[in-house]
């Protein structure tokens, strides 16, 4: 029976969940279901109700069913098909020619959320290689009074940043992390830098999803991956008030690497290799030094 074409609606996710297997799709069932609901148009808790009583898709729901379930065998991330990601407290609208953020980043998120803890009412955060604008929404979502600033090159990506960030406060720049005197407005004013850079190595293997459909722009940090990381060590000793941290993400290869860059710097303490929720090496923290009470003088 075709997925999505004919049957109960248990019937159709459970011959769609085979598809998805045999395509070799990591998680077919957890997709199978999100598409139906998707195509539905309900939420994913309702699937359950819908199938035990037996429920079928209406003609042109099922139809639209098996276009999902037959994009998604070809690997397109479920992502593109439901045009929305979840990251943290935040959902995004994603689709080609925007990263598309990973679970794994709340790990970082989760530090951020512990920094702005202590970082008073009117922190200044800003998010380098925003994408979507995952972690910039996340963060001024939780802490409203934070002034945010959201920074990337593409103008693809910051199409989404714009829709995803509309009504908040978020500032938006298209610029280059490596450019010379990048923003200098924020020089000495920044309380939290955090970056999910460029950082997978050049010729890694990668599912279809992400080799076939991110822009590689947003992938690949030169040969060791290692290529954007140096000036985002570089824009956090310029920005960041004594006190302040930087979080930035890395290949799983590249802890010790990044770690070195920032001590280098010469102006972080606390260096920190941190690692996911899986125990894989994730992203490294550091707090410029000074005395963890400085403030700055427009503050006082």
């Amino acid at each position: 029976m075709p997925s999505g074409q004919a049957g109960t609606l248990r019937e159709v996710i459970r011959a769609a969940t085979a598809t998805l297997a045999q395509a070799g799709v990591a998680s077919p069932r957890a997709d199978a279901e999100l598409l139906a609901a998707h195509a539905a148009g309900v939420d994913r808790s309702r699937l359950a109700v819908l199938e035990l009583s037996g429920h079928r898709l209406p003609d042109a729901d099922a139809a639209r069913y098996h276009e999902l379930i037959a994009a998604r065998a070809r690997r397109v991330p479920l992502q593109h098909l439901t045009g929305t990601a979840a990251f943290g407290p935040v959902t995004l609208q994603v689709g080609p020619g925007v990263f598309v953020p990973r679970p794994e980043t709340e790990a970082l998120l989760e530090w951020a959320y512990g920094v702005l803890e202590h970082a008073g009412p009117s922190p200044v955060v800003v998010d380098l290689c925003t994408g979507s604008g995952a972690l910039a929404l996340a963060l001024a979502e939780r802490h409203p009074g934070a002034a945010v600033v959201a920074v990337d090159d593409s103008a693809e990506a910051l199409e989404y940043t714009r829709r995803n960030a509309a009504g908040t406060g978020i500032r938006i720049h298209r610029a280059d992390v490596t450019a010379a005197g990048l923003l200098p407005e924020l020089d000495g004013r920044v309380d939290l830098l955090v970056c999910n850079p460029p950082y997978i190595p050049e010729g890694a293997c990668l599912e279809p999803e992400v080799a076939d459909h991110d822009p590689h722009h947003a992938l690949f940090g030169g040969p060791d991956g290692m290529s954007v990381i140096p000036a985002v060590a570089a824009l956090a000793g310029r920005w960041l008030v004594p006190g302040g941290a930087v979080g930035i993400e890395h290949d799983d290869t590249t802890a010790d690497a990044t770690v070195a860059v920032l001590r280098r710097a010469g102006v972080f303490g606390d260096i920190v290799a941190r690692t996911d929720l899986t125990g894989r090496p994730r992203f490294v923290t550091a707090v410029r030094s000074g005395p963890d009470n400085s403030r700055r003088e427009d503050d006082a």
